[in-house]
């Protein structure tokens, strides 16, 4: 397991429950709240603390004295950086992200007793269809892929690659960690590696180096070994500058084969490029598009804020009149534009710009989706609702807090109508969550 460095001695506590995050809440000698990674419902653990704040710590169960029967060995070292729910068991991990659930929702009006969750009969772990991978060196000083231990800037060795990763992408990595290790590349002169994959074994991947004359001098070297393939589409060569920690394209050095991939959802293909968001999972992603187009209709105008390439509106233009996409993200409207290109879809169209500079959109006679970033929607966007009160409200969010936050702005003029969580991310405490407001009267 990785584990930070241990700031204080170790101290005992019963967990009473999992919290939004995916920590074990506790509490220390004195009543002060503690949360733990590391620790399930019920247990007794020995921890040690790795942060202190004025109204709790963190911290990692390093011992578990009093073990929860729902507690499982994790598969991986390293499943505290990635997948910290290694540990509990399916049954028990789907029902503690309803309680969390339940919890981050509080007293919303309408909220069912009991809130459906959508998952998998097994997990699967090789869900995830980006993975960045950053650079050390192991023991014996030889080059290793890496994650940044949680909470920490140091990075821990992997010797396998990630589970979390679909089809694919592990072998990518080994590949070009090979071709770095023969050019005797050092971790010091490397960023990270980001691979990514569209859930039909093909990827394709960037390489960031932050060092200039090592990028201008590996470019050639690494075009001769390497060569593309059925599973590996094409790749891209960065110098990034250390000015910036993260994996920032400076300036271009290679770009072979394809920068981008294809994938289905539902009846839509979807173009989709290196740094693009699009969404994880994507079985359990069809199933809440199957959701969502139960609440459309085919008279009626659709606008997709926060639309990304298009991934929820595109699949489900067919159930709308006309549907406007937006975004503030350049490269994600030129991929939605080529998009609605290739799919023949006459009656949609695309903008770039923030959901706040464009709520105009927004009127008494048309459906809108958002599926905003962690933050949740602007208060912009929260007033225009509010004033022109569109028929529904389809609210996709990776972020139970700040979307309850809006929901209890709007619950004034709407009413609840709908409400799901899917687990797209298993062995995670991340949650994804559907809401569906009804406007009243």
């Amino acid at each position: 397991m990785d584990q930070p460095k241990k700031l204080q001695p170790l101290k005992t506590t019963k967990i009473k429950k999992l919290v939004f995050g995916g920590c074990g809440l506790g509490h220390d000698h004195e009543g002060k709240a503690t949360f733990l990674l590391n620790a399930l419902p019920d247990e007794v653990v020995e921890f040690f603390i790795t942060k202190v704040h004025k109204t709790h710590f963190e911290g990692i169960a390093e011992n578990v004295i009093e073990k929860s029967p729902n507690r499982i060995e994790p598969l991986e070292e390293h499943f505290l950086t990635c997948s910290p729910w290694q540990i509990l068991d399916w049954q028990s991990e789907n029902f503690w992200k309803v309680e969390i659930a339940k919890e981050a929702y509080g007293k919303l009006v309408g909220l069912p007793e009991n809130i459906p969750i959508a998952h998998s009969e097994e997990p699967n772990l090789a869900y995830r269809n980006k993975i960045e991978y950053s650079f050390t060196e192991n023991e014996a000083g030889e080059l290793c892929l890496a994650f940044y231990k949680r909470g920490s800037k140091k990075k821990l060795p992997l010797l396998d690659g990630c589970l979390l990763s679909e089809r694919g992408i592990n072998a990518v990595a080994f590949v070009v960690l090979d071709l770095l290790r023969a050019n005797q590349i050092l971790a010091e002169n490397l960023k990270s590696l980001i691979i990514r994959s569209n859930g039909l074994g093909q990827t394709i991947f960037a390489l960031f180096i932050n060092d200039e004359h090592i990028a201008e001098k590996f470019v050639a070297a690494f075009a001769g070994a390497f060569g593309l393939s059925e599973s590996c589409l094409g790749y891209e060569i960065y110098y990034s500058t250390p000015k910036s920690p993260a994996s920032v394209p400076t300036k271009l050095y290679a770009s072979v084969g394809q920068n981008f991939l294809i994938t289905k959802l539902m009846e839509a293909e979807l173009k989709f490029g290196l740094l693009s968001f699009f969404q994880v999972n994507i079985p359990l992603f069809n199933l809440a598009l199957a959701d969502i187009a139960q609440f459309l209709d085919p008279n009626l105008e659709l606008v997709d804020f926060y639309c990304g390439v298009g991934a929820i509106g595109l699949p489900l233009a067919p159930n709308c009149r006309k549907l406007y996409l937006v975004d503030n993200n350049e490269q994600a409207i030129e991929y939605a534009q080529a998009n609605i290109g290739m799919n023949q879809i006459g009656h949609a169209e695309a903008t770039c710009l923030p959901a706040e500079k464009i709520t105009e959109l927004i009127t008494n006679e048309r459906i809108v989706i958002v599926d905003p970033p962690r933050a949740g929607m602007h208060k912009k966007v929260v007033e225009k609702l509010l004033t022109e009160r569109p028929v529904r409200i389809i609210y996709l969010s990776c972020n139970l807090s700040t979307q309850a936050r809006d929901i209890a702005e709007l619950e004034t003029a709407y009413e609840l109508k709908f409400i799901k969580l899917y687990n797209f991310f298993p062995r995670t405490p991340h949650i994804e969550a559907l809401v569906v407001l009804e406007r009243k009267g």
